[in-house]
């Protein structure tokens, strides 16, 4: 029996996305050519490896067991990989980020032009995404590194295969329109309405922080996460909001003042890795890169 990695690395991805779709798209080739692939690998094995009779492909005995084999014959080329350019005393290659717009514009760009600078080798691929999406995508294999936010008055959360990096800590302030009054107390926003996310959201739990801590109850008006939106609503003279400080590089745009009320807590930028990635020397300058 002869098997070829190629079509190993096929079923691998099949395994993770689910579908043959999913598996040709992680994959950059067609759906038939990853039909073809597998058709291959089951006549050499001499028996299914897929159960295609649903909407997703699950794999049988035989599948999985190949499947595994196959993550761990991908895992030992990484290290291999990572040995190797190691062994050059230069980083390089390609190392794929997902991150959301605001880390995109004003954290990872930057980066980039330090990257291109000091490691001329390395190149970055980004993708606008967040939260779950983003994880499900690293976990899959679809992205090395994906930047997260988090409320940093919680602590780390735990995540399986998956290595956390603290970036760095992005102080909130309140923002209020411009022409409002001049705001000094909490107690001055009590009655006015809110710009903010959702509960889930971290600017929904820091406004219910702050509410808790302050004594008011915020009259929330508008939900929304995407921070120029936000500030344009502001601008609009349509309510208060909380907003870190990388946000509010973007705000000469927008008719909206920084008040100068105490600090409402802070948001932790952490970048995620996947776990046996983090020592690769293209990862590694980049990690550096985003926190110089």
């Amino acid at each position: 029996m002869n098997l070829d990695p190629r079509r190993l690395a096929v079923l691998a991805a099949i395994a993770r996305r689910g579908t043959l779709a999913g598996a040709a798209a992680a994959l950059h080739v067609t759906p038939s050519a990853v039909s073809q692939q597998l058709a291959q690998l089951e006549h050499t094995v001499g028996r299914p490896l897929v159960d295609r009779s649903g909407r997703r492909a699950v794999l049988t005995a035989a599948g999985r067991v190949l499947a595994a084999r196959a993550e761990a014959i991908e895992r030992e080329l990484a290290e291999a990989e990572r040995e190797l350019t190691a062994m050059s005393g230069r980083a390089a290659g390609l190392v794929r980020v997902g991150a959301f717009p605001t880390v995109i514009r004003f954290l990872l760009i930057p980066a980039m032009a330090r990257l291109a600078r000091d490691h001329p080798d390395v190149t970055c691929s980004i993708t606008e995404l967040d939260g779950p999406p983003a994880l499900r995508e690293l976990r899959l294999g679809g992205l090395d590194v994906t930047i997260t936010e988090r409320d940093a008055s919680l602590g780390l959360e735990s995540r399986r295969q998956v290595h956390v990096v603290p970036l760095v800590e992005d102080p909130y302030r309140v923002v209020v329109p411009l022409d409002w009054p001049p705001v000094h107390s909490y107690g001055d926003l009590a009655d006015r309405p809110w710009i903010c996310g959702p509960p889930s959201s971290t600017t929904g739990q820091v406004l219910d922080r702050l509410s808790r801590e302050r004594g008011f109850t915020p009259r929330r008006v508008h939900l929304c996460v995407d921070y120029p939106a936000v500030l344009a609503l502001v601008s609009a003279g349509l309510g208060a909001t909380i907003a870190p400080d990388l946000a509010l590089r973007g705000m000469a745009d927008f008719a909206v003042r920084v008040t100068d009320l105490p600090v409402a807590g802070a948001r932790r930028l952490d970048a995620l890795v996947t776990a046996g990635r983090t020592a690769l020397p293209a990862v590694e300058a980049l990690l550096t890169a985003l926190v110089q």
